[in-house]
């Protein structure tokens, strides 16, 4: 993904996500001067400085012209982080009762709504997580695990040698294939297959027969595993 296009996902729009970028390559810039080096109208260039100044990503420096002073890309980010932390806080503040969650099947599509699930499990177990998955997958979450780790939560992990994680038990098998399968608390499971893009397809369920079924599934691999490595002592 484009550095734009990311910036867009801070709550700019891609012309002031164009401005902006164009302000912390050049240095300040008047209105005159950020429309002539990003090729936007003038129109357009003083709104969007406008806006920019209004969401944070910018100062105005008084004088003639007036010229705009890019806000540090740090100190925006964390901005715009603290800003949804608080947003989050209201909005939970003001929402409805939790309803008991869904004990069906339900159908996960999209690598990052697979890993935001997965992320989510580990974020909300309380005692341990099974994680079951190859090393290149493993590695995008290491933080949530280590997060989970440094709460008290007990984590197996079954991967691809070398890995190796402080906190962790970790079980070497062979993963060839990106397939996850996740156990938090033996209440909830997520397996399936993730691939780039919109390939991946995972189930999500708390089906107390689903995770019993997974979870044993789980234990034999781990005891064909120890099997292996005793064998090959």
């Amino acid at each position: 993904m484009e550095l734009i296009q990311l910036m867009t996902q801070l709550n700019l729009t891609r012309q002031e996500a164009t401005i902006y970028v164009a302000l912390l390559t050049e240095g300040d810039l008047n209105g005159y001067e950020a429309a002539k080096v990003t090729g936007i109208s003038r129109s357009n260039t003083y709104n969007s400085l406008s806006a920019l100044v209004e969401k944070g990503g910018a100062f105005v420096m008084e004088g003639q012209p007036v010229k705009y002073s890019p806000v540090a890309l740090k100190e925006f980010c964390d901005n715009q982080i603290r800003r949804l932390v608080q947003i989050k806080a209201q909005i939970m503040k003001l929402a409805p009762e939790k309803r008991r969650e869904a004990e069906g099947y339900i159908t996960i599509k999209g690598e990052t709504h697979i890993l935001n699930k997965a992320r989510h499990m580990i974020s909300e177990a309380k005692e341990r997580v099974y994680l079951s998955v190859t090393d290149q997958i493993l590695e995008t979450i290491v933080p949530d695990i280590q997060e989970a780790i440094a709460r008290g939560i007990k984590m197996v992990l079954i991967t691809n040698p070398p890995f190796t994680l402080e906190g962790a038990t970790v079980y070497y098998g062979k993963k060839n294939y990106h397939q996850i399968g996740l156990i938090a608390d033996s209440a909830n499971v997520l397996t399936g297959d993730i691939e780039e893009g919109e390939n991946s397809t995972c189930l999500y369920s708390r089906k107390k027969n689903l995770v019993d079924l997974f979870k044993e599934s789980m234990k034999n691999e781990i005891r064909l595993i120890e099997i292996v490595g005793e064998n090959s002592k």
